[in-house]
């Protein structure tokens, strides 16, 4: 009686299945990125609506001499805006990180009260930790100063950060979002926040609620 051979991949095959299955999910993953980077990239750019009387510069690192390079590059855009338009509201947002001695929106005003901007137009918001908690401490502290949120807002940071900043501050309530693209000239700053920030966007999109 004759047996039927048992159909055994050779070893050969076996390797190169999984090595195409390999790089399918490579492309898939460097796909999926250059498109996310290309929606970061689509968000590095000034976008003004109307006239926005209230502006919220958002925090980075603070370093022992003051402001790191990304944040002054934030706070020198803002001022540039500013010394045209003097009856705009500040909020300065971001809290104390471990690694730094004086929360980011200290920091902020220090730096924009030292180049002569008027301390009554500046808030500080010091308690958030993140950019979701950016917009929505800034949002309860504009209300509790009587300001009408749904009005426009001018919101200022790193071009490589606002497509997530106006997710965000749209998620939160603020419903005709302005922004201010401040350049990054740190440039390996630039070159790390190049490759996190697409995955800052896809977590803050699942989990930022």
């Amino acid at each position: 009686m004759k047996h039927k051979r048992r159909y055994r991949p050779y070893p050969g095959r076996l390797g190169s299945f999984w090595l195409r299955a390999l790089l399918i999910v490579v492309l898939a993953g460097v796909v999926c990125f250059a498109v996310l980077a290309g929606l970061v990239r689509s968000g590095e750019r000034d976008e003004l609506h109307g006239e926005p009387k209230l502006m919220i510069i958002l925090g980075c690192k603070v370093e022992s001499w003051g402001p790191s390079l990304l944040l002054q590059d934030r706070l020198d855009t803002a001022l540039d805006y500013l010394a045209s338009h003097p009856d705009m509201t500040v909020v300065v947002s971001g809290g104390k990180g471990d690694d730094e001695h004086m929360s980011e929106a200290q920091c902020m005003y220090d730096y924009l009260t030292g180049h002569g901007i008027d301390e009554s137009r500046v808030f500080l918001e010091d308690q958030s930790r993140n950019t979701l908690q950016n917009f929505r401490f800034s949002r309860t502290l504009l209300e509790q100063l009587g300001h009408d949120v749904t009005e426009g807002v001018l919101v200022v940071s790193n071009g490589f950060h606002l497509t997530r900043a106006r997710m965000l501050a749209s998620r939160v309530g603020f419903s005709d979002v302005s922004t201010l693209a401040a350049p990054s000239s740190h440039l390996p700053s630039r070159i790390h926040m190049f490759f996190r920030e697409p995955l800052a966007l896809v977590k803050s999109f699942l989990l930022d609620r």
